[in-house]
């Protein structure tokens, strides 16, 4: 159980939630785990819960609590709210800043910011980490291309050229994304991305953790009353979560990036675990991909010290942080988007 943001998150499996006058009471098994008052409290996302009373979710219906629920893995089911209320505002206000590119350019270029913040970070680390496998300058020459181009992302307002800077940004990060891969090097290496088919080993691993990044980023996003199909970088587009392809920019190499090359570095992953296609695609196995989501599920279990809050909490918790973060700027609890900046 964490409190975040006037949020209670209940992380603890076959829980089932009461009420015990003002109080939200967490049992397992008729052990009481935990009691919080909920009169402070917005929302309560639960994670693989049991169920919850009647009486509870008559409370905070009425006081405009909304109740999360989540399978274990983050996957979205429901959202229980009362009277509609805050949330038919907070996506007015999504939809009007959508439809204006201005404005759109005004947020996206933070979630931008974040990425390329988290890819220079990347490069600095190695650099720190590994300066006798990789070639220090270039990766020094590539952070400096990182922090100019920062500069301009964070003053544009058009985009466009927001684009076009990400564009510039993941160029610089990609060519350096094969180096960072420092074993199994005939098997995995990185020229380019490509997705649909992937074409390689590492293309196939990355295609799967953006995926899985992307489910749990729209899963947040519905969970905080935002619509998760209505984007401000990325457009419109029938079946398409454009604004958890927005938010996970920011994660995509801090978190799925990272994990990837973890899999390859330690070994955890070989070529055995693929299979190529008669087109060419390359494939996980699907002894490879349950192995793939065990580490991707224990991943998210791995603490952290969230940046903007302060706060330790498990990795997998970070797209429910932003979209917390999202939800009370375009309320106008906040001035600004606070980008998740890894350090």
């Amino acid at each position: 159980m964490k409190k975040l943001l006037n949020t209670l998150f209940i992380n603890q499996p076959d829980v089932y939630l009461s009420l015990d006058g003002d109080n939200i009471v967490l049992l397992k098994e008729q052990e009481k785990l935990g009691r919080l008052p909920l009169h402070n409290l917005e929302s309560i996302i639960a994670f693989g819960y049991t169920g919850a009373s009647p009486a509870l979710m008559g409370y905070c219906a009425e006081r405009n609590i909304s109740i999360v629920f989540m399978t274990i893995n983050g996957r979205f089911l429901a959202r229980v709210i009362g009277a509609s209320r805050g949330n038919v505002v907070l996506r007015k206000k999504q939809y009007a800043i959508s439809e204006n590119e201005t404005l759109s350019a005004r947020v996206a270029r933070n979630f931008i910011l974040g990425k390329v913040y988290n890819h220079k970070w990347m490069l600095e680390r190695m650099t720190r980490d590994y300066p006798l496998r990789i070639d220090v300058p270039q990766f020094k020459e590539a952070s400096l291309q990182l922090s100019e181009l920062m500069m301009a992302i964070r003053e544009c307002e058009d985009l466009d050229r927001l684009r076009g800077l990400e564009g510039q940004a993941a160029l610089s990060y990609n060519k350096l994304l094969d180096a960072m891969i420092l074993q199994q090097k005939e098997d995995f290496y990185f020229h380019t991305r490509s997705r649909r088919p992937p074409l390689d080993h590492v293309n196939a691993m990355l295609s799967l953790a953006y995926t899985l990044l992307a489910n749990d980023t729209a899963s947040a996003l519905e969970g905080v009353g935002l619509d998760a199909y209505v984007g401000f970088l990325h457009r419109d587009r029938p079946g398409r979560v454009s604004l958890a392809l927005d938010v996970m920019e920011e994660l995509r190499g801090v978190f799925a990036d990272r994990f990837v090359l973890s899999l390859i570095n330690k070994k955890i992953v070989t070529a055995n675990d693929f299979v190529r296609k008669e087109n060419g695609a390359v494939l996980m196995t699907e002894d490879a991909r349950k192995k793939f989501l065990s580490a991707w599920q224990s991943r998210k279990q791995e603490k952290m010290t969230h940046p903007y809050l302060g706060e330790n909490i498990a990795w997998g918790l970070v797209p429910h942080v932003q979209a917390l973060l999202l939800a009370r700027y375009l309320r106008g609890d906040l001035d600004e988007y606070p980008p998740f900046l890894w350090k």
